[in-house]
């Protein structure tokens, strides 16, 4: 029996963390258009069109609105686990309703086509979601998404840790532990996804300050929602603390024009649920003609 996944994060301070964000969404949600805007620029390299799709962690519904727009989608529904999320987009006159995207509950074999933009990394059984995803895809049906993978704030994570080291001697946790390449296309492969795509988008944000990077870090609901741990407590940040993040950032991570860096490593993710009529790879020995032979013919002998 496989063991369940560790619960590293709170959903429900997750959840609290998107509601307290969804009224000022709009002035931190760069990453979130640019990516959405992204997704379109993929899915019309797709030549087919989806007649029900589903967005999962829409958040304020700026993607779902671009799918609804798009002339390869017919009709499409958006499902986010902030109540208040989804009341701003019934308000935007869009399908939406709460979803819990670690449980989405998704009726089997549905979906033509299932996105996800910057919302999966808060997901503690991420292969439990994907083969949920998966699943509720027709045969055929497309998923396509992006979460933020390792490697996202390292600057910060760096700054953080030599200053809690240095003033108290040890560190409490800060920023998320993410997924990287190789582990999104491993589990992508274990969901049961055909045709398995993953690739990295580094995207690099400056900051006049780090407290502004911090800012925005709440302003889109990313802030930390760790599960509590009697063993290793999570102490809040001292403004002595800060104060020492900021120096170090400063000396560490900042361009010639004094303005710091944040780098933010976008994994990409696409796959479609099996079907009988897509490309099969060939059996191993299969091949009629030997690579030998065709070194030969090119070396003209």
């Amino acid at each position: 029996m496989t063991p369940a996944p560790p619960k590293l994060f709170d959903r429900q301070l997750h959840r609290r963390n998107r509601d307290r964000s969804a009224a000022g969404f709009d002035d931190y949600a760069f990453l979130k258009t640019r990516e959405s805007s992204h997704l379109i620029e993929r899915l019309e390299d797709v030549s087919r069109t989806f007649e029900r799709a589903l967005d999962l962690g829409a958040h304020d519904g700026s993607l779902t609105k671009l799918l609804a727009a798009h002339g390869q989608v017919t009709d499409v529904e958006a499902g986010d686990t902030s109540e208040a999320f989804v009341a701003k987009m019934e308000a935007d006159g869009l399908a939406a309703r709460v979803l819990n995207e670690e449980h989405p509950d998704l009726p089997h074999a549905t979906y033509d086509l299932v996105t996800s933009v910057l919302s999966l990394h808060w997901v503690n059984d991420l292969p439990g979601t994907l083969i949920q995803i998966r699943n509720a895809l027709k045969p055929d049906g497309l998923f396509l998404g992006c979460l933020f993978g390792a490697g996202t704030l390292a600057e910060l994570r760096t700054c953080l840790i030599e200053a809690e080291s240095e003033l108290s001697g040890g560190v409490s946790p800060r920023i998320s532990p993410l997924p990287g390449l190789q582990d999104m296309a491993g589990l992508m492969q274990r969901a049961g996804f055909a045709l398995p795509v993953v690739d990295l988008e580094t995207v690099t944000v400056r900051y006049g300050d780090p407290f502004r990077l911090l800012n925005d870090i709440k302003g889109m609901g990313e802030q930390a929602a760790f599960t509590p741990n009697e063993r290793a407590p999570r102490k809040p940040l001292s403004r002595r603390l800060l104060a020492r993040m900021a120096e170090i950032y400063a000396e560490r991570f900042s361009d010639p024009d004094g303005r710091l860096r944040a780098t933010f490593n976008i994994v990409w993710l696409s796959g479609w649920a099996p079907d009988a009529s897509q490309p099969k790879p060939l059996r191993p020995g299969s091949a009629k003609h030997s690579l030998a032979d065709a070194v030969r013919k090119a070396g003209g002998e």
